[in-house]
């Protein structure tokens, strides 16, 4: 069961001048900065609440971000809901018809195990599952 929006993701060129956007804007500091190899991204978490944004940043060229940002040039990248049982979630939306773009959770940034739904499935959202990594 999805419990709640654990965060937005946000595909971002330039962290320095978004960063002193959401730290004005939120009336706080990022929380925290992490390079996550697999998907070729640096990342940065700003807390708002219950929920997060998560800015970021292509690595390399070939980085999904880097292809978002070269059709887009930036804005809201994916929705992500937290989820207690990743595992049984995608079996769920699996059966229900969903697309999955990973079958098996992955190691993803902010201690998460993340799986990604295709947006041809999803209303042309890209949707993240995540859950606290154990």
């Amino acid at each position: 069961m999805l419990k709640r929006i654990e965060h937005l993701g946000i595909a971002v060129s330039d962290f320095e001048s978004t960063e002193m956007v959401f730290e004005s804007l939120l009336g706080a500091k990022a929380y925290k900065t992490e390079i996550v190899e697999s998907e070729g991204v640096e990342t940065m978490f700003f807390k708002i609440g219950e929920s997060k944004i998560e800015l970021l940043r292509p690595t390399n060229s070939e980085s999904p971000i880097a292809k978002f940002l070269e059709k887009q040039k930036g804005g809201i990248h994916h929705i992500a809901f937290e989820t207690d049982d990743i595992d049984a979630e995608l079996a769920r939306l699996k059966e229900e018809g969903y697309e999955l773009i990973h079958q098996t959770p992955k190691g993803g940034a902010d201690n998460k195990r993340i799986a990604f739904l295709h947006p041809k499935s999803t209303a042309r959202v890209l949707v993240e599952l995540c859950q606290d990594a154990k």
